[in-house]
């Protein structure tokens, strides 16, 4: 069983900056893939950024230039810089272990994190 554990949310001001983590417990975390998802009130689990193995990054439109991943794979973590934070940033965000590109699409792994809240208001 694959745990993933994250840390970093929390409440922050219009044009802050949080930095997420997310913890693996597996000893092949540095041949695999890692990715954040991030789900708003009434809205749909979207993708946020993914990580591949050789440190090739992917990003939502609507992060890019704001949100930074990397991965430490010493420390068996990822992680999710996100800087110039908007309201439409809340949402809770989880990790993702071994998302999958199939076609133009980046399909989640089976095994998520608990999830990390992100609240962005005044």
């Amino acid at each position: 069983q694959v745990q993933l554990v994250e840390s970093g949310g929390g409440l922050v001001q219009p044009g802050g900056s949080l930095r997420l983590s997310c913890v693996r417990s597996t000893t092949i975390f540095s041949i695999t893939a890692m990715g954040w998802y991030r789900r708003a009130p009434g809205k749909e689990r979207e993708l946020v950024a993914v990580i591949t193995s050789s440190g090739s990054t992917n990003y939502a439109e609507s992060v890019k230039g704001r949100f930074t991943i990397s991965r430490d794979n010493a420390k068996n973590t990822v992680y999710l810089q996100m800087n110039s934070l908007k309201p439409e940033d809340t949402a809770v965000y989880y990790c993702n272990a071994q998302p999958r590109l199939i076609g133009w699409r980046w399909v989640p792994g089976v095994n998520w994190g608990q999830g990390t809240q992100v609240t962005v208001s005044s």
